[in-house]
């Protein structure tokens, strides 16, 4: 296995020298991300007021006349303070706030209001408008319609000690392994160390570090996503990077199955083998290397707790603690993966020609892996038609070790046929157009429903792809005063498949939504429309669903971040309908 990982190590220095290869000299402006060049805040005053207060960095400034508060009437629109004179390349003369300025609804004012700013750097950088939706009192309040999840926890880092949240996001974090975004790193981490043959003490010392850096990685990403506001999750779906990953996880599951043996040169691997003597179950550095490639891959998906992170990071500006709120997460989600391949592994029985039948099990593992990394990209009736040929290869392979291990016979003839039965019906679904693992054959049963059913569920929503549309529907809503139900959706976005098939549609949902004018936000493409309708409610990822009110209002103590199932999200469209 050592030989494996340091194959990766160079694979990953040849990334790291192409990037190198780029010019040094090219230089460019080193700006601030726009949370930190101009930090927010808001705060609930004893007379009834609300401060509204932003500190701008050193050489930024904020626009006066880009300050605009939707949902509020004239009464209680607050006064703006006089600006320092500017002559502006893009306003030309105008007037600024430099360093901090404060602004005060009066009190009475109720419901929620939409803040809009838009600053700039003397260097040269204009940011888009910024916005905050804030609950300001009355029946709207947070009091009165509570918080969502991502609101809620973001809120718990502002206002508890460090060591509370790193507690309670560990807790969050046990929870999301359990995820089926989070399954995919079990056979990498069960390959690393049972099918290295590592003693338990050398096992927890390996997969500790394969758990520590995929940890650092998505505490890494995170942060990056939340500073800067990019689609971090758009980028890592990108095909060719999806293929590569997927090829090289079928080229590691090849060695299992004897195909042939990655070796490195053999000058090198002289050297290595020295130096490595002793030390068997695997090369720590090799384990952290591909601990942060399973963390750029296999990352959770997008849940309240990320969110509710990612917020924190992006309101407070307080990079340090987030991070560290986020490597405690990841080490949450990596804990019950450590535990079963090293506690577990002591129930094994002691080295025999029972590893051969390990290897070729991790070798399938990794080949499902691939299968798994590669879904976002693939045809669902091709994703499981593959399914269908590795069950077969697996049934055959199965039949064949029963022979030459006698004692197994009675396990694996009966695993055998099952595997073999349910890889023939997926691949005779995958042949009519069957998208579903569980049911293969549903496509044949009830191909007029599920068609018609598919159909009236893209009829009902309305796709957008850039914020002018947006608006427009925005604008049409709230003069026919209907409300709005607002879908992040994306392709490459798992959870959103999932519930288009297990929730919009059930009848009873759609049923529910009659008169909700509902738009789709295909974010899709990492370019600058996407960006800009996640940012128009800061919106982290999706799945996201986000209420909008016969007022134009967002209901924001109501959004739904992550995949839900359809009892939940009912649940909450009959509680947001209770707000009015």
């Amino acid at each position: 296995m050592s030989r494996l990982f340091f194959f990766l190590l160079l694979l990953v220095a040849g990334f790291s020298q192409a990037h190198a290869s780029e010019d040094p000299f090219a230089q460019k402006p080193d700006f601030l991300p726009v949370a930190k060049a101009f930090v927010f805040s808001s705060e609930d005053l004893p007379s009834g007021e609300t401060r509204l207060q932003w500190k701008i960095a050193d050489k930024y400034y904020l626009y006066q006349k880009r300050f605009k508060f939707d949902g509020l009437d004239a009464a209680h629109t607050p006064e703006l303070p006089k600006g320092l004179e500017h002559s502006d390349e893009f306003f030309g003369a105008t007037e600024v706030y430099r360093d901090n300025v404060a602004l005060v609804i009066p009190a009475g004012a109720s419901g929620q209001v939409k803040v809009s700013w838009q600053g700039c750097a003397d260097a040269g950088l204009c940011y888009p408008p910024q916005s905050r939706t804030i609950d300001l009192g009355g029946m709207q309040s947070a009091a009165a319609q509570g918080q969502a999840q991502d609101q809620s926890l973001a809120a718990t880092l502002q206002q508890r000690s460090l060591g509370w949240s790193l507690l309670l996001f560990f807790g969050l974090g046990l929870l999301l392994a359990f995820t089926p975004c989070s399954l995919p790193m079990l056979p990498i981490l069960a390959g690393l160390v049972v099918g290295s043959g590592a003693t338990a003490g050398r096992g927890f010392a390996v997969a500790g570090s394969y758990v520590i850096s995929m940890a650092l990685v998505y505490a890494g990403l995170g942060v990056l996503a939340a500073l800067l506001g990019a689609n971090l999750q758009a980028l890592l779906q990108q095909p060719w990077l999806l293929g590569s990953f997927a090829a090289l996880f079928v080229v590691l599951a090849l060695p299992m199955f004897g195909f042939f043996e990655l070796q490195l040169p053999a000058g090198l691997r002289d050297r290595l083998e020295s130096a490595g003597r002793g030390r068997k179950g695997g090369s720590l550095l090799g384990a952290g290397i591909l601990g942060a490639l399973s963390g750029l891959l296999v990352g959770p998906c997008m849940t309240a707790p990320l969110a509710g992170a990612l917020l924190y990071i992006a309101q407070s500006g307080n990079a340090v603690e987030g991070a560290l709120v986020l490597f405690v997460m990841g080490l949450g989600i990596g804990m019950p993966l450590l535990l079963l391949v090293t506690v577990g592994s002591r129930f094994l029985p002691k080295p025999g020609a029972w590893m051969n039948l390990m290897k070729g099990l991790f070798g399938f593992l990794f080949l499902g892996t691939a299968l798994l990394l590669v879904r976002p990209i693939l045809d669902e009736s091709l994703w499981v038609g593959l399914w269908g040929v590795l069950l077969v290869v697996l049934a055959s392979s199965l039949w064949q070790q029963a022979q030459a291990f006698l004692r197994a016979k009675p396990l694996f003839r009966p695993l055998s046929l099952l595997a073999g039965l349910w890889g023939s019906l997926l691949l005779v679904g995958a042949a009519g157009g069957g998208t579903e693992l569980w049911q293969p054959l549903q496509v044949y049963t009830a191909t007029t429903v599920a068609g018609s059913t598919t159909n009236s569920v893209h009829d009902a929503f309305i796709t957008l792809k850039d914020p002018a549309s947006l608006d427009r529907e925005l604008a049409d809503a709230k003069a026919a005063g209907q409300w709005v139900m607002l879908d992040y959706y994306a392709d490459w976005c798992v959870s959103c498949k999932v519930m288009e098939k297990q929730v919009f549609a059930k009848p009873q949902v759609m049923d529910a939504l009659q008169g909700v004018r509902l738009l789709r936000l295909d974010v899709t493409a990492d370019n600058v429309a996407s960006r800009e309708l996640l940012s128009r409610y800061q919106v982290p990822g999706p799945p996201s669903f986000v209420w909008i009110g016969p007022n134009g209002v967002e209901r924001r103590g109501q959004r739904i971040t992550g995949e839900v199932n359809a009892q939940t999200f009912l649940n909450n469209w009959n509680a947001t309908r209770e707000l009015l």
